[in-house]
C-alpha cells in the first residue's frame, strides 16, 4: 500500500483514538471526520440533511444510517477531502460498513487501535473533571496541582458518572459486541491493520503511520 490516507479509525473508548486522529490530520493533511461533529455542523448550518437529523437528535433517537451516510458523502465531496480523509466513529456496525460500500465511499485502510480492557478502565476511571470550567485531569497521567481541585478555577474535581468502572465496562462490552464483527468484515477485505495502543502517544502514532504506509515523519512520497 502506498501511503493510504482514505482510512477508518477503530478503537474502544479510552484507546487514544481522538488524540491520534488529530495528529494524523495535522501530519497527513487529511481531515479527521467525526460523524458526531458532522451532525452538529449540519444542524448548526441549517442544511436539509441537518434539519432532517435534528428531529431524531431532539428526540434522543439514533440518526438513521441512510441519513448519516448521505451526510458522510456530502462531506467527502468537499475539496479538502480530495487527498484523503480519516473517518472516526462510523461505521460502527457491519450493516453500516456495507452501506458505505454501496454508496461508493473509498476506504483504503482500517486501523484498529487495540488496548487491553483493564488498561482502558484504568485510563477512563482515572479522569477527573471540573464541573465549573470543564477542564479534564487524570489522577495518574495529568493530575491537578493538589489532586482534588481545578488548577484554573479552584473548583473541586468530580468523576463523571460515565467514567465510573461499572459504566466503562458496560460501554466496552457493547463496543466489542458491535465492533468485533466489523473488524472481521474489513479483515476479510484485506484492509484491517491492528495497532497496539499501549505505550506513549508518540510510539502509538509511529505504529499507525507505519500501518498506513507512511514514514513516522510524514506522508510517503
Amino acid at each position: 500500500m502506498n501511503g493510504a490516507t482514505r482510512a477508518i479509525l477503530l478503537g474502544a473508548p479510552g484507546c487514544g483514538k481522538g488524540t491520534q486522529a488529530k495528529r494524523l490530520q495535522d501530519v497527513l493533511k487529511a481531515p479527521h471526520l467525526s460523524t458526531g461533529d458532522m451532525l452538529r455542523e449540519a444542524r448548526k448550518a441549517g442544511t436539509e440533511l441537518g434539519r432532517r437529523a435534528a428531529g431524531f437528535m431532539d428526540r434522543g433517537d439514533l440518526v438513521p444510517d441512510d441519513l448519516v451516510i448521505a451526510m458522510v458523502q456530502e462531506r467527502l465531496a468537499r475539496p479538502d477531502c480530495e487527498g484523503g480523509y480519516i473517518l472516526d466513529g462510523f461505521p460502527r456496525t457491519v450493516a453500516q460498513a456495507e452501506a458505505l460500500d454501496r454508496a461508493g465511499v473509498v476506504i483504503e485502510a482500517v486501523v484498529d487501535i487495540t488496548v487491553g480492557e483493564d488498561e482502558v478502565v484504568r485510563r477512563i476511571t482515572g479522569r477527573r473533571s471540573c464541573p465549573s470550567c470543564g477542564r479534564v485531569y487524570h489522577v495518574e497521567f495529568a493530575p491537578s496541582r493538589d489532586g482534588t481541585h481545578c488548577d484554573a478555577c479552584g473548583t473541586a474535581l468530580v468523576q463523571r458518572p460515565d467514567d465510573q468502572e461499572a459504566t466503562v465496562r458496560e460501554r466496552l462490552r457493547v463496543y466489542h459486541q458491535k465492533t468485533a464483527p466489523l473488524a472481521e468484515y474489513y479483515r476479510a477485505k484485506g484492509l484491517l491493520k491492528s495497532v497496539e495502543g499501549d505505550g506513549g502517544p508518540d510510539a502509538v502514532f509511529a505504529r499507525i503511520m507505519a500501518a498506513l504506509g507512511h514514514a513516522a515523519g510524514g506522508p510517503a512520497r
